[in-house]
């Protein structure tokens, strides 16, 4: 056999059926998703919730989140930018992306996506953002000089009026987008559940709770993201954040968890009830190779500890600093306990048998296209997109050492 198998190949075929538990069907030895397809869904959620949150601002006027307003809107920008990268890696040929416009199916969950990104990304979030920097891109291409006026030019579309009229019309645009970009959000990361729940021959996925509990877990990571970021920038700057911003920030959080927590809760508490016949795998899925995963990770770590910590800061006094250091914490456990549950959800749904009688294991490469040297470099990219669109772009607090007055 390794004569005729790479031995890459062969070794990683021998370390699965190494850990093969009970019984398996020949052809269940090799996952088919793998970490590229569990990126996927952890950027997309963020991008949708970051955006959920800077709709705060516009749509019902929550004031004390209007620091970060345009940072959720960048964080929204740069992680739709890589949305579609995982999965045209994971494709094998990404310059044939484009086919999907072409010949579009509207009975495949997938070849839709290419629709609702395109959507999304020209629809909402870039038209929301110009309408939003417009004002600010004019006033910066009059202060600029070299190449940065011309690229400021650029982005403003050439545009130079900042009358009082083009300004109340720019608020209405940006309010009226913001109001179709949250239906547009929620058909953004909810479709991604709804493929996983519509695989009824899997009875991990097969729920009809997946799509809302893939929404709520979304919008929990934006908001988590957003927070991070704020947080992160403001002690890079060495400036003080707005603690009002972060503790409003942190109630959204709070509530969303709790909800997250609720839905998930009843997802397993259904499975539970009906106790089909694959609920025995499912308990030994989760009572061993998801234990780490799933148990400590994503509900011990992810959830209950950062649940604590913001209930927590709820109901003590602390002082500023102490505070800005429980939310900094908990907001990163938080991601990380999101992105565990996407783990969970794409692996652990094929870690066991179709005759629901054994487990089998996932061993990830370290390079490679499905590799976690690929992911890693697919999880920065958004950061470092960030970074440059916040020096092009200041965000809220930033825009005073940027900007002339407009007077």
């Amino acid at each position: 056999m390794s004569g005729s198998i790479p031995d890459s190949l062969h070794e990683q075929l021998s370390y699965q059926l190494s850990q093969v538990v009970g019984f398996i069907y020949p052809n269940e030895v090799e996952t088919q998703w793998a970490i590229l397809i569990v990126v996927y869904p952890y950027i997309t959620g963020i991008v949708a919730g970051a955006f959920i949150l800077a709709s705060l601002v516009k749509v019902f006027n929550v004031i004390e989140v209007q620091p970060i307003y345009r940072l959720a809107l960048l964080t929204a920008l740069a992680f739709m930018l890589v949305a579609g990268m995982p999965l045209q890696l994971h494709l094998g040929h990404p310059e044939r992306a484009y086919e999907i416009f072409l010949t579009p199916q509207t009975t495949s969950a997938m070849a839709m996506f290419g629709f609702v990104y395109l959507w999304y990304l020209l629809g909402i979030l870039l038209i929301e953002i110009w309408f939003e920097y417009r004002q600010q891109l004019i006033l910066m291409a009059r202060a600029a000089g070299g190449p940065m006026k011309v690229i400021y030019r650029a982005l403003s579309l050439y545009s130079t009026d900042i009358s009082p009229e083009a300004l109340a019309f720019d608020k209405k645009a940006s309010k009226f987008i913001t109001i179709v970009g949250i239906p547009s959000a929620f058909l953004l990361h909810g479709y991604v559940g709804f493929i996983f729940g519509s695989v009824k021959a899997n009875p991990w996925w097969g729920s009809v709770l997946m799509p809302i509990v893939f929404l709520m877990s979304a919008i929990v990571s934006g908001i988590a993201m957003v927070m991070f970021l704020y947080v992160l920038i403001s002690l890079i700057r060495n400036e003080k954040p707005d603690m009002r911003c972060l503790d409003k920030i942190g109630l959204y959080l709070l509530v969303a968890i709790i909800v997250d927590f609720a839905l998930e809760g009843l997802d397993y508490i259904h499975r539970i009830y009906q106790s089909e016949e694959s609920i025995g795998i499912l308990a030994e899925l989760v009572s061993s190779k998801l234990f780490t995963s799933l148990v400590i990770v994503q509900v011990l770590f992810g959830m209950l500890v950062p649940l604590f910590v913001l209930v927590l800061i709820r109901s003590v006094r602390f002082n500023e600093e102490l505070r800005k250091l429980l939310y900094f914490t908990s907001s990163l456990m938080i991601l990380l306990g999101i992105f565990s549950m996407r783990w969970n959800v794409v692996i652990g749904g094929q870690l066991y048998s179709k005759s629901f009688r054994g487990l089998m294991a996932y061993k990830m490469e370290l390079t490679g296209i499905e590799s976690l040297l690929t992911a890693l470099v697919l999880l920065a990219l958004p950061f470092v997109i960030l970074a440059v669109l916040v020096r092009l772009l200041p965000p809220g607090w930033m825009d005073r050492r940027s900007v002339p007055a407009s007077g």
